[in-house]
């Protein structure tokens, strides 16, 4: 068995080798970039070692590197996990031939179905259907053009190197055909430094159904049976779930049969999943499911594989690099109820779903079903990396009590500042379609403007922000007057600003009912509900005492302070600058709100600080 085990990746997929490691007694190994020093995984580690730079091509995709850090530390194998090294076939006979156990399928698998054209051919000859397309190496415009026609559209334009979304494009009607070929190259090229492609006949009802596969060096391959993963935004899977809604056990025998034929094709050890395409038009059918990929690594929706089979699939990952047999044969592998996992993104759905990045200060998952995350509350979400927060996971003995526990879980996501999905993620599964498994790949885009949440707060939201500062008021001042009632005229009535809009709200009359959650600090007062966070700027208290987040200057977005003008104690005016931000290559120049004293200051020249950090609080002057 192996003794000591480097994990070359981060996040999350490490923290889960990590521990699974430590449960079998295997020292691990961490590898960080500059951004990474202070993450989770490294902390998680036995020993850590730094390995470059914050961007991955100077860390994380540096084989050399990684294999001198396992070398360093005389750990005996490497576990790629998934991303990054972990389908380089170079990189793979590089650890071999370092003398050093791999943690994965040997090279040759590997490079089999590294190239989608190839690997169909080879499918294809084992008797794996495949979409109707085109493999062919005649790459000329005009034979493209030509097949594509023959096929019929909508067609399909697949990078052979693609992956992750990257080189796809479908087309409508001839008349397109050779504009999104060029888009297609072109991306293709950037992406994979390889611009051919394939075509496929564009399937109208598509269901993304992949099947959990592992083979030993002693010739045995067996299948965990299948996952759905057909909520997928821009490609990119969302919802994973497991088994398939709707798979009867004729279809799942053929489909599972097909996988292990797939995988013994390419002699396959360890960990893998064979990727179908269905056409559900008329549910699931065996004459209708075809082979499109094979995943040589781990897949980061494997925790519902695990869930419904009892299995440890990382466990199983370091016994077969170790030279064991797969520990359980065929036939003592079955369902047992059923597993959603939803993949919680620091992206701003409300924004296009661009990343969200920054501290996080405020980090709650709830404690219910398994959270496989790489962070913890105060740790940064870096642009370097992919904004992957959390997977969060759930069992059920139903589909529908799986779908209601995940839903819950995420409606009850509290993460500040740094804005999720955890909002959309319950939408798609209370949506009405979802929870009937009327489920294809274009769920998402067709209802996009409906499972994305305002993020307009409503009376009640305002409502509980007035009473966290109402509470927060309470704690602060043991000093109020006999008789006080909370619903006193004027009293605890607050001023807050929300999204540009201002409202004076008094705090309720009972403020021991409050059905959300919150935090209040100097400058604001934070909401979560139903997945969300609602900010709220405190701009004055309504007994007519000034408050102390009054003048708190917030920062407008994440940068850097290149000029602090105040010191603590400073008497300022109105208008007066106070310190300069550079953000978005811009300078900003923060100013005094009225006259007054600044009584608080956390900003230093040089600093780097987040959107939102209270950056100083400057007290008004007497009257």
């Amino acid at each position: 068995m192996i003794e000591k085990l480097l994990i070359a990746n981060r996040g999350e997929i490490a923290c889960r080798i990590i521990r699974t490691a430590h449960d079998m007694g295997i020292a691990t190994v961490a590898v960080y970039s500059d951004a990474d020093a202070r993450a989770l995984h490294v902390r998680s580690a036995d020993e850590a070692v730094h390995i470059g730079p914050s961007p991955a091509a100077e860390s994380y995709l540096m084989g050399e590197k990684i294999i001198a850090a396992a070398k360093q530390t005389g750990a005996q194998a490497i576990h790629p996990g998934y991303g990054f090294l972990s389908e380089n076939a170079a990189f793979a006979q590089a650890v071999i031939d370092a003398g050093l156990i791999w943690v994965g399928p040997k090279p040759s698998s590997i490079e089999a179905m590294g190239l989608k054209d190839a690997a169909k051919k080879l499918m294809r000859a084992a008797g794996v259907p495949v979409t109707p397309g085109y493999e062919g190496e005649d790459q000329s415009v005009e034979r493209l053009k030509s097949e594509a026609d023959a096929i019929g559209y909508p067609v399909l334009i697949k990078a052979v190197a693609g992956g992750g979304g990257k080189g796809m494009r479908k087309v409508d009607a001839a008349a397109d055909f050779e504009a999104m070929l060029e888009s297609c190259r072109r991306e293709a090229k950037a992406s994979f430094s390889n611009d051919e492609v394939l075509l496929e006949k564009w399937i109208t009802s598509p269901r993304h159904i992949e099947v959990q596969v592992f083979g030993d060096s002693h010739g045995n391959v067996v299948h965990l049976f299948e996952r759905d993963c057909s909520l997928q935004r821009r490609h990119q899977k969302v919802i994973e779930e497991a088994p398939a809604p709707g798979m009867d056990e004729a279809t799942r025998a053929e489909i599972c049969a097909a996988a292990v034929r797939a995988a013994k094709a390419v002699d396959y050890e360890g960990a893998g999943t064979i990727e179908f395409i269905a056409d559900a038009s008329e549910g699931l059918r065996a004459d209708r499911i075809f082979f499109m990929e094979m995943n040589t690594r781990l897949q980061v929706e494997h925790p519902v594989t695990e869930e419904i089979t009892g299995v440890d699939l990382v466990e199983w990952q370091l016994r077969v690099a170790s030279g064991e047999p797969i520990p359980l044969a065929q036939d003592a592998l079955y369902i047992d109820g059923h597993a959603i996992e939803a993949r919680l993104y620091a992206e701003d759905p409300n924004g296009g779903f661009l990343p969200s990045t920054g501290a996080l200060d405020h980090f709650d998952l709830g404690t219910e079903g398994r959270i496989e995350t790489g962070v913890e509350e105060g740790d940064l979400i870096s642009p370097f990396y992919d904004p992957m927060v959390a997977k969060l996971v759930v069992w059920g003995e139903t589909r529908d009590e799986a779908i209601d526990q995940l839903a819950g879980i995420a409606e009850g996501v509290e993460i500040w500042p740094v804005k999720t999905n955890a909002a959309f993620i319950a939408n798609c599964l209370r949506d009405e379609d979802f929870e009937n498994a009327n489920l294809d790949t274009g769920f998402i885009e067709s209802k996009l403007d409906s499972l994305v949440s305002s993020d307009e707060a409503d009376d009640g939201i305002w409502q509980n922000a007035a009473d966290f500062i109402a509470l927060a008021e309470l704690e602060e001042h043991d000093d109020l007057p006999m008789g006080f009632r909370l619903n006193a005229p004027g009293l605890l009535a607050t001023t807050l600003l929300h999204k540009g809009q201002s409202r004076t709200v008094a705090a309720a009359s009972s403020l021991n009912e409050l059905d959300a959650t919150g935090f209040v600090d100097p400058a604001r007062a934070v909401v979560f509900a139903d997945g969300q966070a609602f900010a709220f700027e405190r701009q004055s208290r309504g007994s007519g005492a000034a408050a102390a987040g009054d003048g708190a200057i917030v920062a407008p977005m994440p940068g850097k302070v290149i000029a602090v003008d105040v010191a603590e104690g400073d008497t300022v005016t109105a208008g007066q600058r106070l310190m300069v931000l550079e953000a978005m290559k811009m300078e900003h120049a923060l100013t005094a709100p009225f006259d007054g004293t600044v009584t608080e200051l956390s900003a230093s020249e040089g600093g780097q600080v987040q959107v939102e950090a209270v950056l100083c609080v400057v007290e008004p002057a007497e009257e």
